[in-house]
């Protein structure tokens, strides 16, 4: 007996309130009501653009170059031009044979490179130079450019 009040009480408890589906169904009616019917868009006449290539844009580096570093060795030419007063070192090796491979590396890619030796503590070192400048303003924004290929690369000021 306990066994069949228990199940009527549960087929009861578990019938949905009429009021709850009736709710729904207002609420899916209305949102139906509200669409709006989408109309085919109409067609579009585009009209050809005249594209003028933008000027190129140079930037004016600043002119004040007082706080590059530059380090000051006495220098012998091994090879190359002549060195102007500031020079941009990209490598510098104790084997010359290795600052000759780098300078011609370089003058692949169309610098005229120069190699010099240095007396460092007793101990001959090869300076492979990119560039040669008469200012160090010259020299600084030269190396500027060759610093992302050549990380490390510094200015040379010759005694």
């Amino acid at each position: 007996m306990g066994a069949a009040i228990c199940a009527v009480f549960a087929m009861t408890s578990c019938k949905s309130k009429e009021s709850a589906y009736k709710k729904a169904y207002e609420k899916a009616k209305a949102q139906q009501e509200n669409v709006v019917p989408v109309t085919p868009a109409t067609p579009q006449t585009t009209t050809p653009v005249a594209v003028t290539p933008a000027a190129p844009v140079t930037t004016t580096p600043a002119a004040d170059y007082s706080n590059v570093a530059v380090r000051t060795e006495s220098v012998s030419l091994v090879n190359g031009a002549p060195l102007k007063a500031y020079s941009v070192v990209v490598g510098s090796f104790s084997v010359q044979s290795n600052a000759t491979a780098l300078s011609n590396t370089l003058a692949g890619k169309g610098y005229t490179p120069r190699v010099v030796r240095a007396a460092v503590n007793g101990a001959d070192w090869y300076r492979v130079i990119a560039t040669s400048y008469d200012t160090k303003a010259e020299a600084a924004q030269s190396r500027a450019a060759l610093e992302g290929q050549y990380p490390g690369a510094w200015l040379l000021y010759q005694k």
